[in-house]
């Protein structure tokens, strides 16, 4: 019995002393912020320190220390459970606190629990009496409070089991117990909160890659410096754009593939990347080197979002002309640049619609007028045959998010009402076509004028020089020629006058086309050229020949999104 007991004041007097020398620094005194200071504060107080302590800004002598201090008191305070943990027990993981108190001879150290119930001790190194043998050496006395008869393993009435669950992590329900041996192996459980999701390779293939959608991402290992300031910084930039940008976090030690993959190198500290769409089917990070604060890194994403709009002049731009088969749709506002809002649509939806803004003085402009819009903000569509909808005015944007889920529901049903449209006009038969069923004419000197005359606005020439690539241009052009001329109703200008369609033998008509180009596209075995007769400009197609590349190709030429340069000479045939 005195054994067990002198073997408790060793075990217990060694931790006491421990515990006064780790005593831990209050959080709420660390970062300066009240008990009752709510999540925002916090954060901005945390902002505002770690900027100020961070070791690549702050090279004085105790700064590491102090920002690791911050750390690790905004680890405490941002996560809820922790946080509720040290406001009861003094400690974030829920174990009981030692406070020191010089006060008396000696000093003297308090226990306490948080609330009423819990255990609770005072220790006076000078209140040390005789107990047990005779001699010169010195007894101890303690007193525990909490109920001595409330069952469990206690010893003597000293309640060991509260006490030692607290200062071991388990009593009798898992961990050590210095009184009887192994007990279990039962380990406390810590969780620790994310303020962002954790991304892996499974849910980067299924949530992020393809979907348009621009996300800032945090890369880390554990052992990365300034994880907590970037994460807290993404975590508040997610929720100010909340609905143009997505945010989440990946463990380069767990994720080390996906790392890889992305191009994300290891690195000591923490780094933070826009993972966004300059092309409309490539993405690309782009990595943040600004300043350590909120603001920054808003403007940042900001600049990397999708710029897949084209901002137009309401009053040059007719956009009932055929683009194509993708329905067109047009944001007209005050603003000097394309919203955020629109530059987000145009991200989710590149592959689906063709998107232009434009910026507007008025309700009272002309052009808007001509358009039926009796409000601004406001966005008209077109379908693919040219039909015009005036889908949505008087916008008011409250919050990022509910305005980007209703445009986007918005365009959702304007795309079904374009494919309905679309399916209509396949049933039909195109009137007044009279190249229908027949091969696409080879342009010649004896047709030049009638095909790509001077009163011709444009001509798409369709260049081979093999019967390979003959038979695919004549396939694909053919199939372009009735499907434009059927949407456009064999017009794209108000004059009435209809895109012409042909095809070239470069072989035979080489002197043709070194009026375009001085080597003549010798080294093109196929190719598009698009040519105006009246104001001898052209601009050449070299990709891919395939009906979606080429349908777009006359669709960016038709809307003015392609650059034409001057002939070298009047093209002439033979």
């Amino acid at each position: 019995m005195n054994f067990r007991f002198f073997l408790f004041v060793i075990l217990f007097v060694s931790f006491f002393s421990y515990s006064l020398q780790a005593k831990s620094v209050d959080p709420y005194k660390v970062l300066g912020v009240e008990r009752d200071a709510n999540q925002r504060q916090i954060r901005k107080a945390f902002h505002k320190l770690s900027l100020k302590y961070h070791p690549d800004k702050n090279k004085n002598k105790g700064a590491q220390e102090k920002f690791a201090e911050i750390n690790n008191a905004y680890e405490i305070l941002s996560d809820e459970e922790k946080r509720k943990n040290y406001d009861m027990y003094g400690d974030e993981t829920g174990r009981p606190r030692f406070e020191s108190d010089p006060g008396g001879p000696g000093g003297y150290s308090h226990f306490s629990g948080g609330h009423p119930g819990n255990s609770h001790f005072n220790f006076r190194p000078d209140e040390f009496q005789r107990m047990g043998r005779q001699g010169n050496s010195k007894s101890f006395s303690f007193s525990f409070g909490g109920n001595p008869s409330g069952g469990g393993n206690s010893f003597g009435g000293f309640g060991m089991e509260d006490m030692f669950s607290n200062l071991f992590g388990g009593g009798t329900k898992g961990g050590w117990n210095p009184f009887g041996g192994s007990v279990g192996s039962q380990s406390r459980s810590r969780t620790s909160s994310r303020s962002i999701p954790t991304i892996s390779s499974k849910s980067f293939k299924n949530e992020i890659a393809e979907k348009g959608v621009t996300w800032l991402i945090l890369s880390y290992t554990p052992t990365s410096k300034g994880h907590h300031v970037l994460e807290s910084m993404i975590s508040e930039v997610g929720s100010l754009l909340e609905g143009a940008i997505k945010v989440g976090s990946i463990n380069c030690q767990d994720e080390k593939s996906l790392c890889k993959e992305l191009g994300i190198t290891a690195s000591h500290s923490a780094r933070v990347f826009a993972y966004t769409y300059e092309a409309i089917d490539k993405a690309s990070l782009t990595e943040y080197d600004g300043d350590l604060e909120a603001r920054s890194l808003k403007i940042f994403c900001q600049n990397h979002l999708p710029r897949f709009s084209k901002r137009v002049d309401l009053s040059r731009i007719d956009l009932s002309l055929s683009t194509a088969n993708l329905p067109r749709v047009m944001l007209l506002s005050n603003k000097k640049d394309t919203p955020v809002i629109w530059r987000a649509l145009s991200g989710l939806y590149r592959k689906r619609f063709t998107f232009y803004d434009a910026e507007v003085g008025g309700i009272s402009d002309p052009a808007v007028k001509k358009l039926g819009v009796d409000a601004l903000p406001a966005v008209v569509g077109w379908l693919s045959n040219g039909e015009k909808h005036v889908l949505k005015t008087g916008i008011t944007v409250k919050k990022l998010k509910s305005a980007v889920d209703e445009l986007s529901l918005l365009l959702d049903s304007f795309e079904k009402k374009n494919k309905k449209a679309s399916s209509a006009h396949q049933g039909k038969k195109p009137q007044g076509n009279d190249s229908e069923g027949k091969q696409l004419p080879l342009l010649m000197a004896s047709n030049l004028n009638s095909l790509c005359g001077e009163n011709t606005p444009l001509c798409i020439i369709g260049v081979f020089r093999s019967s390979k690539a003959q038979e695919k241009l004549e396939s694909v052009l053919s199939n372009v020629s009735k499907k434009s001329l059927m949407r456009q109703q064999n017009q794209i200008y108000s004059s009435g006058v209809s895109i012409s369609y042909a095809l070239l033998d470069a072989n035979k008509q080489a002197s043709f086309l070194n009026s375009f180009d001085k080597k003549g596209f010798k080294s093109m075995d196929r190719l598009l050229v698009a040519y105006k007769p009246k104001k001898q400009k052209f601009a050449a197609f070299t990709n891919e020949i395939t009906m979606e590349e080429v349908e777009r190709f006359i669709g960016s030429v038709l809307n003015g999104d392609v650059n034409f340069s001057k002939t070298l000479q009047k093209p002439v045939l033979k």
